[in-house]
Parts: structure tokens; sequence; C-alpha cells
């Protein structure tokens, strides 16, 4: 097995089985050796400790790693053990984030062009005591980020389309598009199905 393999994602949950966070295969492996977390066989909900794990047989198609003696099936979700809190977690601002939150749309004229035409734009620009955060940043086109310059909105005639917040998802779904397994969805709220690889 690769080790860009050891690096996808594995979903984690907490004791209650409330999704918490995601983690990388290779730590995920860990988490169950060291007894922290069980892993969960995804199509019957078998809970599994490290032996019990490793001595799985694995299927013809199941990605998996090998040790000496070994063919061990990679740990799509793991439960932790003592852990049930649900962590107080905040969507990390970044370009790609933004992108995701305003749908690739220019938030002043709904236009949606492409990526390299679009920038993101200080609704109250930082010359006047604006911050580079959820609340206060926007994706613009090039014409209305031109047109807007260093002023707001207002003053030139431009409304947003929506008031700026932080994205309402967790900071599961920061999960690259591609990399969100399908058995996940079954551990994530209905609420939220969907939206890891939106």
């Amino acid at each position: 097995m690769s080790s860009s393999a050891l690096s996808q994602p594995t979903l984690v949950l907490n004791r209650s089985w409330f999704a918490i966070a995601t983690t990388s295969v290779r730590h995920a492996l860990v988490l169950v050796y060291t007894g922290a977390a069980k892993a969960i066989r995804t199509d019957t909900f078998e809970v599994h400790g490290f032996e019990s794990w490793a001595r799985l047989e694995v299927r013809v198609d199941e990605p998996h790693v090998c040790s000496v003696d070994a063919r061990i099936p990679i740990p799509e979700v793991v439960v932790l053990q003592r852990f049930n809190s649900v962590p107080r977690q905040r969507v990390a601002f970044s370009r790609r984030n933004l992108t995701r939150r305003d749908r690739n749309l220019c938030q002043y004229c709904g236009r949606r062009p492409r990526d390299s035409e679009l920038s993101i734009d200080h609704v109250l620009p930082r010359s006047r005591g604006g911050s580079t955060s959820w609340e206060n940043c926007v994706l613009a086109c090039a014409p209305c980020n031109r047109r807007k310059a260093d002023r707001l909105p207002r003053e030139v005639g431009l409304k947003l389309l929506k008031k700026p917040a932080q994205p309402p998802w967790s900071p599961i779904h920061e999960v690259p598009l591609g990399r969100v397994r399908p058995s996940w969805e079954r551990f994530l709220p209905a609420s939220e199905r969907g939206a890891a690889g939106a």
C-alpha cells in the first residue's frame, strides 16, 4: 500500500458514534493499535480491536496495508473508546472554503466566471479597518472588484447577494472532493449528508 493511501481520510466518531473529525488512515491505525479507538466494519457495523481487525479477510477489491505476514484492511471509520465530547470547531478560513461557501459565484452580480477571474473582496475594505474573516469576505468577479475598489458596496451601487457568514458545515466536511468515502454517509446526521462532498 502506498504512502498516499495511508494519508487518505478516515472518519473519527466519539464514543457515542457521533462524527467529530477526520484523520489519516495512518493515524487511525495507530489509534486502533494503541487501543484508543476501534475500527468499524462499515458494512456490518462490527467493532474490532487491532488484533481482530488484522485477522479479517481482505476482499479482493478492498484497500489494505501489508505487514510482514498479513494484509490488513484500511479502516474507513473508527470510534474512540474514551472521548465522548463534541469539540467546538470552526471551519478554516481559506480561499477553497470561501469558494465553496459562495458556490463560485460573484456575490455582487451573481455571475460564475472561471476560478482565475474570481478574487476575495473585503466588504469593509482593509484600509477602513475591515478584517479578513468569514463575515467580511466574499468572492467577487474582476469587473465588480474593480468597480468596488476601496469603497463600500453601497457607495458604488453594489448589493450583496447574501450577508457573508461562517459556513454551517463541520470541519469534517473540509475533506477535498473525491476523498470522501461513501461509507461515511450512514454516520453523518441527515442534515449533513452530501455536504461532505459538496
